[in-house]
């Protein structure tokens, strides 16, 4: 008899969490990179409002989780509060645009939606580097996590591109249009390949996963 085992993610490092609710909001004052943050569901105490606040400001997502989540994350008392520390910096949006802009630079932007595998992202971050793609733009939700695996995957091109995370796909191309900057996607079928179009003037390309392709509503 044949049984088929879902392959299980593995789980974070040791040393890339941080553990507890002031380790937490110590890291966030002090600036360090937050890819997420896994809170219990139903966590109080003086301190949580202080961390959903500041996770607001610096646009660190949150996932509200049962503590079998966290359990499974580290056997430490976690206090109901387990982030993941970020593999990489992320950058205002709109601090991107006017550094590039104000370098003399057209804007070459790539947008990434619905992109799983941090494989892909890997590839994509190396062809965006070699193409001048001066940033990524992602969505806090519904994208592989930019990991050790993503890095290595993109032989460190993800280390030398501007990474913006964002809450709102739709906002962040209110923005890019707000810049003057053209928004085109990738389709498998389009009649026009991307190194055909006139890349001349500023352009942000959204990509979408292998399977679905780009989110209509973007």
């Amino acid at each position: 008899m044949n049984h088929r085992f879902k392959p299980q993610a593995p789980k974070p490092k040791q040393s890339s969490l941080i553990i507890g609710r002031q380790p937490l909001l110590e890291a966030m004052k002090n600036g360090k990179a937050i890819e997420r943050i896994y809170m219990l569901k139903t966590a109080s105490g003086d301190i949580i409002p202080q961390i959903r606040n500041t996770a607001t400001e610096m646009r660190i997502p949150v996932n509200y989780v049962p503590v079998e989540k966290l359990n499974s994350l580290t056997q430490a008392n976690h206090q109901g509060v387990v982030a993941l520390a970020a593999s990489v910096s992320y950058l205002d949006l709109q601090d991107v645009i006017s550094h590039v802009v104000e370098k003399g630079e057209t804007p070459l932007f790539l947008i990434l939606d619905g992109i799983t595998d941090v494989r892909n992202i890997g590839a994509i971050a190396r062809s965006a580097v070699c193409c001048g793609a001066q940033a990524i733009i992602i969505p806090d939700r519904g994208i592989a996590a930019l990991n050790e695996e993503a890095l290595k995957s993109s032989a460190g091109a993800l280390e030398r591109i501007s990474i913006c995370r964002v809450n709102s796909l739709l906002k962040a191309i209110d923005e890019l249009h707000l810049n003057g900057i053209k928004i085109v996607a990738s389709e498998m079928e389009a009649p026009q390949r991307l190194q055909d179009l006139p890349w001349r003037e500023p352009v942000a390309v959204i990509m979408g996963s292998e399977d679905k392709g780009y989110t209509r509503h973007c």
